[in-house]
């Protein structure tokens, strides 16, 4: 029996981890990407899954966080994504960061190669053709006008949008070694870490004081008038934005100092730290950790010069802006994320109000699998809300409180945590006497975690949730 291919528009995170899961069970795909012939303000290349913002997936503590958990999951279910993250991982303490090129060209290469996957390149400038039967709509953040357009007509329901920054990133060798160093907050050493891996670069109370200044004073990125009223995403926020919140907003966020002591003054605690991250895996290309901007790129070079240790840094590449598109989901999509309106229309993605390059993945892992089961005449199971990844599919999907219009209220894209999970009820160890606090709150996630590993385990081994065989 011939199997008809699956169409993917998108050949993002979401889009190719979804196309690796069906040709994983035996369903042909067509990723349709319209790079090189038609680019974005944040791509560079024509390469799958390219990491446009940070390189970082966050933490890989299974037990302890519920990224890292979604993490655990993901690798169970076969992840490309997670896979190739994994075979081009870069220090990072705790964290999972990877060699963005060497990723993308590894997810690229494992997608070009296979024998089940077809790459059209072009862009699909509207709905997609009526007789392709399954179509998965992974376009990200980033969404062409036309097509987003034709969504809003087909469904009646805008989009709402908010704006991501990306942070720049700085040649190592022009890092001023002699102020700054090597530290991972605590000592903490991740996988292929050593508790020194991120460069920390001080900043005493005036200096602070003078950096918030410059940054509230800065020239900034002017929007157009269809953009003004876009809200932003709390976890992406632009520094100058922290900083327009309170002037300890920083010292309390990206730049805090608390688990850092300064080797070259060791007697003087740092007011403020400023963080770089490694970002490839020759070492040479480093990130500011949590320093998304909008500030222009002649503003930029001017004022973080002047953290010390950047007095001569280079740049690879500035901070830079740029919109992000996502629906009403809860709403307008079904628990097996096909659009109400139009279900051979399946979305996954950032576009569905997931966040987070994992997140994103995820959510196109299980639009993947459903999509699979459907072709081989099976019926899309979802995964068991305890998990991670029925954390963030409940999220979209559903169980938020309704407007009077039958959408969720206040729908906004999140990343995967454990206030999605449902409860757990943890006992008190024999022989404490007190259990509460931070003490609770780890045994909580840890009885969370174990859960959700024992239940996403069963419903990889259930009928329409596992790797599908084709039935001919």
């Amino acid at each position: 029996m011939t199997i008809e291919p699956v169409h993917i528009v998108g050949g993002g995170l979401a889009g190719s981890e979804a196309a690796w899961q069906l040709v994983s069970a035996g369903v042909p795909v067509v990723i349709h990407e319209m790079r090189p012939e038609t680019t974005t303000p944040a791509h560079r290349t024509e390469g799958f899954a390219e990491l446009v913002c940070s390189n970082s997936f966050r933490s890989d503590d299974a037990a302890a966080s519920a990224i890292g958990l979604l993490h655990e999951e993901m690798r169970r279910a076969g992840s490309l994504v997670l896979a190739s993250a994994d075979t081009h991982r870069v220090p990072a303490g705790a964290a999972l960061a990877v060699d963005r090129d060497g990723f993308s060209a590894a997810v690229t290469a494992a997608l070009r190669d296979h024998p089940l996957v077809t790459v059209a390149r072009g862009e699909i400038a509207g709905l997609p053709p009526a007789d392709w039967s399954s179509v998965i709509v992974a376009t990200g953040p980033l969404t062409s006008p036309a097509l987003s357009a034709a969504i809003g007509e087909l469904t009646g329901v805008g989009s709402l949008a908010f704006f991501d920054a990306i942070a720049p990133v700085i040649h190592r060798e022009s890092v001023d070694m002699k102020i700054a160093w090597m530290q991972s907050r605590y000592d903490k050493a991740g996988p292929g870490g050593t508790g020194a891996d991120y460069i920390n670069l001080p900043l005493d109370k005036d200096a602070y004081e003078a950096f918030i200044d410059a940054l509230l004073a800065g020239d900034k990125t002017e929007f157009r008038d269809f953009e003004k009223d876009t809200p932003y995403f709390d976890g992406c926020l632009p520094i100058e934005v922290m900083a327009e919140r309170g002037r300890e907003t920083l010292r309390h966020g990206p730049m805090k100092p608390i688990g850092l002591t300064n080797p070259h003054a060791p007697e003087t605690k740092p007011y403020a730290v400023v963080q770089l991250r490694q970002d490839n895996a020759l070492g040479t290309l480093w990130n500011m950790v949590g320093f998304q901007t909008k500030l222009k790129h002649g503003e930029q070079l001017r004022i973080f010069r002047t953290i010390p240790g950047l007095g001569n840094a280079e740049f690879a590449r500035l901070g830079g802006i740029h919109r992000n598109t996502f629906l009403n989901s809860p709403k307008l999509l079904d628990g097996a994320l096909r659009l109400k309106a139009e279900p051979r229309l399946r979305f996954a993605g950032q576009i569905t109000g997931c966040e987070g390059y994992v997140e994103s993945a995820a959510v196109g892992l299980l639009a993947g699998r459903f999509a699979a089961a459907e072709r081989l005449g099976r019926e899309p199971v979802a995964p068991p809300a305890t998990t991670a990844m029925g954390a963030i599919l409940a999220h979209i999907t559903g169980g938020h409180l309704v407007d009077e219009n039958g959408g969720a209220r206040s729908f906004q894209p999140m990343n995967v945590n454990f206030g999605l999970f449902p409860p757990v009820e943890v006992q008190r160890p024999e022989g404490m006497k007190r259990f509460r606090g931070k003490a609770k709150s780890i045994a909580r996630k840890a009885a969370m975690a174990e859960r959700a590993l024992a239940d996403i385990d069963g419903w990889l081994a259930g009928d329409g949730a596992g790797d599908p065989e084709p039935t001919a």
